[in-house]
């Protein structure tokens, strides 16, 4: 059966209504031989899964990167949850809530490819990563080095330790279209000094969606004795990331984004000889220094949300990681392939391929960013969010699995008109 007769029949057949476990199963098996970048251009198939989802018709969204929305056959299983938790009450928190959170960390390990004894699960990104900006043993003159570009709740705490601890914060500029990766790298090593003790990069940049080489920045910074801490927020279920490949020391990531996990859940890698080196955010002290758990207590969590990461992960496994990144790809240079050379709008984003994913960002000459998201959204329909700042003036332009090109083409339309006017 040819590809395209397999998949409209699909649609016939109703898999563009939500999905039950043997219909998203029956979809998957037949489109499994397909080959990712081939699939990822066929709107017949990711509209069969846009069926799983509830979007509101009242716009266009592309704002995935803040939040994902679960799909339904997601939303149904995360829902039985907060009722098995509700019936069982205080019974489940003082018997297995431990071992099960213990059981979804280790499903997430497997994911990204780390060991389970250097990761846990937290609410988001920016508690992980805090959690080793705060808790990492600093001393007074210590150096610490980021970029303005970097997610500014870490910016924050990297100031709040600095007043705190008297360290000195470096900030380099990464540039939104690099010519190389040596580039990028020297701007990172060109800011480290013998007093260097941390350095804190982005595995793809909230505000742009550039993905920056990350391993040969940490074989740079580890060849000088720094350790490096990656942010890993968009990264994670966006494309397919093996922590170990990555030779860094900490990783943290939002799950409630890419892998559609619900709200509040996150992840935190730390390489397992440096465990003993982080003071936790509240005091453990039944656990011993280097298991990782003693950076987990953080009192009583809605525990039915980490339940929910089990599902979370069996679904993007369903559709595989490299069709997910494929497809993400795809729809992000479809979209900047058609206005990029438009006289008056600015794509902040690459256009190498293998330098960024799903996640664009746009400007138009001349025109303020929130004035653009306010166009976009109450002329286009098309719901964005405003970036002005860090040398990125534009709106950032988050699609997702769900999204169509018939929808992308409405942004080109909206995109193509305003160049006209500006």
């Amino acid at each position: 059966m040819k590809k395209r007769t397999f998949l409209k029949g699909l649609a016939l057949a109703g898999l563009t209504t939500p999905f039950s476990g043997n219909s998203m199963a029956r979809l998957i098996e037949k489109a499994g031989q397909i080959p990712a970048e081939q699939l990822a251009t066929d709107d017949d198939f990711w509209t069969a899964i846009r069926g799983d989802y509830r979007l509101k018709p009242d716009y266009i969204n592309l704002e995935s990167g803040y939040y994902n929305i679960l799909p339904q056959s997601l939303l149904e299983k995360y829902l039985t949850h907060i009722r098995e938790i509700n019936y069982q009450g205080s019974y489940y928190m003082r018997t297995v809530q431990f071992g099960n959170k213990k059981k979804m960390a280790a499903k997430v390990a497997g994911l990204v490819g780390c060991g389970e004894d250097e990761l846990i699960l937290t609410r988001n990104t920016t508690e992980s990563l805090d959690m080793i900006i705060s808790g990492f043993p600093w001393q007074s003159g210590d150096e610490a080095i980021m970029a303005e570009q970097d997610y500014g709740s870490m910016l924050e705490m990297f100031k709040q330790v600095s007043r705190r601890y008297g360290i000195v914060n470096k900030v380099i500029s990464v540039p939104n279209h690099p010519v190389s990766d040596e580039e990028i790298v020297n701007l990172y090593e060109n800011a480290i000094t013998p007093h260097t003790k941390l350095l804190m990069v982005c595995h793809m940049i909230n505000i742009t969606g550039q993905i920056l080489p990350v391993r040969k920045i940490c074989d740079m910074a580890h060849s000088k004795g720094v350790q490096v801490m990656v942010d890993g927020a968009h990264a994670v279920a966006h494309i397919e990331v093996n922590i170990p490949e990555l030779h860094c020391d900490y990783y943290g990531a939002s799950l409630h984004k890419w892998l559609c996990a619900p709200l509040g859940e996150g992840m935190l890698f730390v390489k397992k000889e440096h465990i003993p080196r982080i003071w936790p955010i509240f005091a453990e002290s039944s656990q011993p220094a280097d298991d990782i758990a003693r950076l987990n207590h953080t009192g009583t969590m809605p525990v039915h949300t980490d339940l929910a990461i089990s599902d979370a992960v069996d679904f993007y496994q369903s559709i595989g990681g490299a069709k997910k990144e494929a497809r993400m790809r795809f729809l992000q240079q479809y979209w900047t392939s058609k206005v990029r050379d438009l006289p008056n709008v600015i794509v902040n984003t690459p256009k190498e391929p293998m330098r960024a994913c799903g996640i664009a960002n746009v400007g138009i000459r001349n025109m303020l960013p929130a004035d653009l998201a306010q166009t976009l959204l109450q002329k286009y329909k098309i719901y964005t969010v405003a970036i002005d700042g860090a040398n990125v003036h534009g709106c950032r332009i988050t699609p997702n699995i769900f999204t169509t090109t018939a929808e992308l083409d409405v942004l080109v339309t909206a995109l193509s008109e305003l160049n006209q006017h500006t």
